[in-house]
């Protein structure tokens, strides 16, 4: 089982930009998918990005496309997850996430994509303003 800490986030106006991070436990092996999903007040937990370590294959919901970059840091065991021009809507709850089939990742944006993956942070708040 991976451990998963996130950091980053916080509070921002829209338009603004965002980090979050993900910190593995444990050696992320090739193939492993790691992705960030989020989980706003009264709302179903859905995916936003993911990406396939090793091969550097990234996936993303709809409705973070262009704005949102997710990358890794192979030498530090982290994923990364670049916010830009956020909107208030992306205000949520951001959980780090890994399963160990890459194939997870190619159905992050589905619904209900959650229930693929086994190991989970604690989260992250992230908070946009209008």
């Amino acid at each position: 089982q991976v451990q998963l800490v996130e950091s980053g986030g916080g509070s921002v106006q829209a338009g603004g930009s965002l980090r979050l991070s993900c910190a593995a436990s444990s050696y992320i092996s090739r193939g492993d998918c790691i992705a960030w999903f989020r989980q706003a007040p009264g709302k179903e937990r859905e995916g936003v990005a993911a990406i396939v370590t090793g091969n550097g294959n990234t996936y993303y919901a709809k409705s973070v496309s262009g704005r949102f970059i997710i990358s890794q840091d192979t030498a530090e065991n982290t994923v990364n997850l670049r916010m830009s021009s956020l909107k208030p809507e992306d205000t949520a709850m951001y959980y780090c996430a890994a399963d160990r089939r890459a194939w997870s990742c190619m159905v992050v944006g589905d619904s209900s994509a959650d229930r693929w993956y086994n190991d989970w942070g604690q989260g992250a708040q992230v908070t946009v303003s209008s």
